[in-house]
């Protein structure tokens, strides 16, 4: 044509047109030339790549709680967006104050919680652990195994694991002080509060068995979280450090006037508020005559009296309420000699009503002797510092109690605190399942030793990541080794000899000489239950982030602070994850 237009010939039209589709279709795949099925921000990672990212971002979270393993484990300063400081070795405590974005990452965080909800103790263990199994499936990837091949060969090796730890566990007996004494010195030895000795593992093991319950059925439930409060004064001994027969809490009596100390004092628990009632929404009453106005606030008096009458009548010495108290009711209590504290907390309440025997009340009408509290066997007040704090103590048989730590600064405290929670758990495991593993890095060994053994009859591929796992389950006790300044490659390779031949079932590592010993004599145990979920947990999040071959993640123009052409669509503004759990 004149114009230079050279129309393609019908034959060539058709394989232009194929070839055109090709190479539309190529653009779909790879992002490249003009048709975009994804949105444009949206990034992708595929095949290789994503297993690559995904094992590199589990790696550099084991990394940063690698040193704080064992009892010469180090401690991280991390610093809060507000400011605070957090001073701590508890994997789960470092772990909860980072902050990352990489999806991978999260999940190996998120293991340490659950680890942190369901046993208490190992946060550290197993975020090592899912980082060293997602590392020695590296080279198997190389070598162009594939992914579910890995995965059912990690799987294999864990159900052999459980098998292996089951036989190896030794029973112990939980009533017995000492045992269970030993335990859980060997699960906070490797905390800040080793250094004093049996004291936090005492108040732990009392604590737990003050608030063990054996239900009906046989079952044992143990609410520590509930029941067994942990309050922080600051100041004062360590030496200090005690768990009550009974509660207490941060709260002074309504009226000076009133007991301070009451021996044997009979206790009301109330959820209703001591004052007249006011209206609920904002009420206006018109009044003409003078008398009227005095018939009104006789009438809230008169009401006033009958709900103290009602309290009065079950002659109690102590009363607690959730509620506030008006001066009114105060003045008839304490004409009856009764000691009132108010706007007392839920939790507080329920402690009460535990170790006191009261049941707690809704209305003042229904108060009858047996909701009346007779168990305490001293209600005090002391002052403490510069505020008053109630006793309620020398309960008999109380089923809750409070663990009232003293020490330096904040900082040592909540540290404690921390610590202190770990051997709630690990004492309440104990109670729970009463069987013991090796600790200090020998069950591990074992499990490798033995592992690597069974390795030889597996027929196929899965025999290299089966004998991966055994491997990988050498990094406890090498992180033990390392982390107390040992010569890592002499005393592992003694541990394997020791793991090969009969009878080395309790051969680990002494955390603080950094040598090889038995763990057994030196007390150090570690309980079944802890064991056995920092496994399953490991693995089974290991396997997970193998199979993921794709990573999309898109963020939306919106949250990028607007740019680009002229607002997102709707549709475009749900994202996965990251943006929207923000």
């Amino acid at each position: 044509s004149s114009l230079g237009l050279k129309f393609p010939h019908p034959t060539e039209s058709k394989e232009l047109r194929a070839r055109t589709e090709t190479s539309i279709a190529a653009m779909m795949m790879g992002g490249g030339g003009q048709t975009y099925v994804l949105n444009r921000n949206t990034k992708r990672e595929q095949g290789r790549k994503a297993q690559l990212t995904n094992i590199q971002a589990g790696k550099t979270v084991a990394s940063i709680v690698r040193t704080t393993l064992g009892p010469r484990a180090m401690l991280k300063m991390l610093l809060d967006p507000m400011g605070g400081i957090v001073m701590t070795n508890d994997g789960n405590a470092i772990l909860r104050e980072v902050d990352v974005t990489h999806p991978a990452a999260k999940n190996m965080i998120e293991l340490s919680r659950a680890q942190d909800e369901e046993v208490g103790d190992g946060t550290t263990s197993v975020i090592i652990l899912a980082g060293e199994f997602l590392g020695v499936a590296e080279p198997l990837l190389e070598k162009k195994l594939h992914p579910t091949l890995i995965v059912a060969g990690y799987m294999q090796a864990l159900e052999d694991a459980l098998e292996i730890m089951k036989q190896i566990a030794v029973p112990i007996d939980s009533n017995n002080p000492e045992a269970v004494r030993e335990v859980v010195r060997g699960a906070i030895d490797t905390k800040f509060v080793s250094r004093y000795g049996n004291l936090i593992s005492d108040l732990a093991i009392k604590a737990t068995k003050m608030v063990c319950i054996t239900k009906p059925d046989g079952k044992k439930e143990i609410d520590l979280k509930r029941y067994a409060k942990v309050e922080k004064l600051s100041g004062g001994e360590l030496s200090d450090c005690v768990v009550l027969d009974g509660v207490m809490f941060n709260k002074d009596i309504t009226h000076p006037r009133m007991r301070r100390m009451i021996k044997n004092p009979r206790v009301v628990l109330l959820d209703c508020p001591l004052e007249y009632k006011k209206g609920e929404s904002q009420t206006n009453v018109e009044i003409t005559k003078e008398a009227d106005w005095e018939k009104l606030l006789q009438q809230e008096e008169d009401e006033m009296k009958k709900v103290c009458e009602d309290i009065i009548k079950v002659k109690p010495d102590l009363v607690i309420t959730e509620k506030g108290v008006s001066d009114l009711a105060q003045h008839f209590l304490l004409k009856a000699n009764i000691s009132v504290i108010r706007r007392i907390r839920k939790t507080d309440n329920n402690r009460i009503a535990r170790v006191t025997g009261a049941s707690i009340c809704n209305r003042t009408e229904e108060l009858t002797e047996a909701s009346v509290g007779s168990r305490c066997g001293l209600f005090q007040i002391k002052k403490i510092g510069d505020e008053y704090f109630t006793f309620m103590t020398e309960c008999e048989d109380p089923k809750a109690c409070t663990v009232i730590l003293r020490g330096a600064s904040r900082d040592v405290l909540n540290e404690m605190e921390r610590n202190l929670q770990d051997a709630f758990c690990v004492a309440r495991n104990i109670i729970l399942e009463p069987r013991m593993l090796p600790g200090g890095g020998a069950s591990e060994m074992e499990l490798a030793a033995r592992l690597k053994e069974k390795a030889k009859s597996i027929a196929g591929t899965r025999q290299f990541a089966y004998k991966a796992i055994a491997d990988a389950l050498e990094v406890i006790p090498r992180s033990l080794a390392h982390n107390c300044g040992a010569d890592v490659v002499r005393v592992m390779t003694d541990l394997r000899a020791r793991h090969a031949t009969e009878g080395g079932v309790n051969m680990g590592i002494d955390g603080n000489k950094g040598t090889v010993a038995d763990v057994k004599a030196l007390g150090i145990m570690d309980t079944f239950a802890v064991k056995q979920q920092t496994l399953r947990t490991s693995i089974e999040a290991a396997a997970m982030l193998l199979r993921i071959d794709d990573i999309i993640s898109g963020i939306s123009q919106k949250k990028r602070g607007g740019g680009g052409g002229g607002g997102a669509q709707p549709g475009e503004d749900e994202t996965f994850g990251d943006a929207r759990d923000g």
